[in-house]
């Protein structure tokens, strides 16, 4: 269920604090006769959905029980003495056995938004910034803010973290943070204490996570940052993406504070995440998508769907007819942007990314641009997409920047092997010890010893490793000197391309497209 957020107003922030800590066994409350809706302001009578979805949660939540040892990734549910082991059948209890007791917490929510809201408007924002500070300061231990996992055994928490049983979870939230030290410390703890792998970038604008481990501390990952004061009214259970993974997919835990939550190479202060582009839900931007794709000549359309991703994201899954940037970073997106402005001009964009993280500020720089008629995002980004609409106009996996490296949803596949043009999309890191780039090989050119990303890092590879500073060379090779840097879109459609970016050259990281004369070179006996 969202939480309202601040930029919403009314001071609603002030009161959903109360809500979780509500009697749902008090038997004085009143149905929600129009009595009391006469009673209720108008911001309020606006709430009363809120509150009714907020009143049905509260009481599903009590009627949670510890599944069977063997089920500890679960939560099971006992109503009525009835026990139900999936939210689907106890949601269809609560809603035709238990409509009274729902009217009446909502009845009391109600109320109680009503008086707090009265009672909000006399503290102003700096009293409400030190109301949160009592929660959280320098000096206090973060200990006091990890969950209680005495009921459980260290076994129960670690177990199920292989990719199949396991994992992964993905989020982020924009939000001022006054102390990303605080948070940074925190959260290191936090991932310690449930046995979670991962990645977690901290600033002062919010919070960027992809953590894995098993089922059962993830969940309870969750409910500690759905619990946190300082992101409570800021997150939502539906914020956090999830996937088959676990511990697995990462090497390591990497926590750690740094001027952007992601790297977009300008400062917050200059584009801030606040002034984002307009969200549209997985449903709506499929429409605009469908709407887009209809079109006779998409070329000319007023709508450009655009993909803030690197060039190796997208070059094994992406939406139809979408412009695809051939940039290796997202800090390149800016410096795309300018040097591509008049593409943009009194266009439509649909913006999408893999989680919606890069689109927050990426749609913000190209509103500040000032050439579009309308900036748009994917809410929720590609991953919430896939799960509404496996089978949409996504087609392809998506890249996740972990050991899995890509996500399956589809069978389509619309990358092929880059030495023999066979369809593939695996990818492999290059067989050179000193050069992380990925790699598109098949099985079949993979037994031929094509693995490496070119005859550079081939050559490399040959090499004894005796050198400690053959670690500085792993960019450079041909790929990476064929490559340019920022490409020119305009130059492109001059050349009677299509609008849909075209496959990238060879580069470092999807591996080379090698000509007769390379391959040969490949199946020579190394050179000691």
């Amino acid at each position: 269920m969202p939480s309202i957020s601040p930029d919403q107003g009314d001071d609603l922030e002030a009161c959903v604090l109360g809500f979780s800590d509500l009697d749902l066994k008090d038997t004085s409350l009143t149905n929600p006769s129009s009595s009391l809706k006469a009673e209720l302001d108008v911001n309020t009578k606006k709430k009363y959905s809120f509150a009714k979805k907020k009143a049905f949660a509260l009481f599903v939540k009590t009627k949670e029980v510890p599944a069977p040892s063997y089920k500890c990734k679960e939560l099971w549910w006992k109503c009525c003495q009835q026990l139900f082991t999936d939210q689907t059948s106890i949601h269809k209890h609560v809603a035709t056995q238990h409509a009274d007791e729902i009217c009446h917490q909502t009845a009391s929510i109600l109320k109680q938004l009503a008086v707090t809201l009265s009672t909000s408007k006399s503290l102003n924002s700096a009293d409400k910034r030190n109301s949160l500070k009592e929660y959280l300061t320098p000096n206090h231990e973060v200990s006091t803010w990890l969950p209680d996992v005495s009921c459980f055994s260290p076994d129960e928490l670690i177990s199920g973290q292989g990719s199949d049983e396991g994992e992964v979870l993905l989020y982020y939230c924009y939000r001022d943070l006054e102390d990303p030290h605080w948070i940074c410390a925190w959260q290191t703890a936090l991932c310690r204490h449930l046995h979670l792998t991962g990645k977690v970038r901290i600033a002062t604008e919010g919070i960027n996570g992809t953590v894995g481990g098993s089922k059962l501390a993830t969940r309870l990952y969750v409910e500690a940052m759905l619990s946190c004061p300082l992101f409570k009214d800021y997150l939502c259970k539906d914020d956090f993406k999830t996937s088959k993974g676990g511990a697995c997919c990462f090497p390591e835990l990497r926590v750690g504070v740094f001027e952007e939550i992601v790297p977009m190479g300008i400062s917050p202060n200059k584009i801030s995440y606040k002034k984002p582009g307009i969200h549209l839900s997985p449903d709506e931007f499929h429409k605009e998508v469908e709407k887009f794709l209809s079109q006779g000549n998409q070329e000319q359309s007023d709508t450009i769907l655009l993909d803030c991703r690197n060039f190796y994201e997208s070059k094994i899954g992406r939406f139809q007819g979408c412009l695809a940037p051939d940039i290796r970073k997202f800090s390149y997106f800016p410096s795309y942007v300018d040097k591509n402005l008049e593409l943009f001009r009194e266009k439509r964009v649909l913006m999408y990314c893999t989680g919606g993280i890069r689109c927050e500020r990426g749609s913000a720089y190209l509103k500040a641009k000032g050439v579009c008629t309308e900036v748009f995002q994917l809410k929720g980004g590609i991953h919430k997409y896939l799960e509404e609409f496996p089978d949409g106009f996504y087609k392809g996996k998506l890249f996740v920047f972990d050991e899995r490296y890509a996500l399956s949803y589809n069978s389509d596949i619309v990358s092929e092997c880059s030495y023999c043009g066979a369809p593939w999309d695996q990818y492999k890191l290059c067989s050179t010890p000193q050069c992380r780039q990925l790699v598109l090989a098949c099985p079949s050119c993979q037994g031929q010893g094509f693995t490496a990303c070119c005859v550079t890092c081939q050559d490399k590879g040959s090499r004894p490793t005796s050198s400690p500073t053959q670690n500085s060379f792993k960019e450079e090779c041909e790929c990476t000197a064929r490559r340019p840097r920022i490409p020119s879109e305009l130059s492109q459609r001059q050349q009677a391309q299509p609008l849909v970016s075209p496959e990238p050259r060879p580069n470092v990281e999807d591996g080379p497209c090698l000509c007769e004369q390379h391959l040969q070179h490949f199946l020579k006996p190394s050179q000691s």
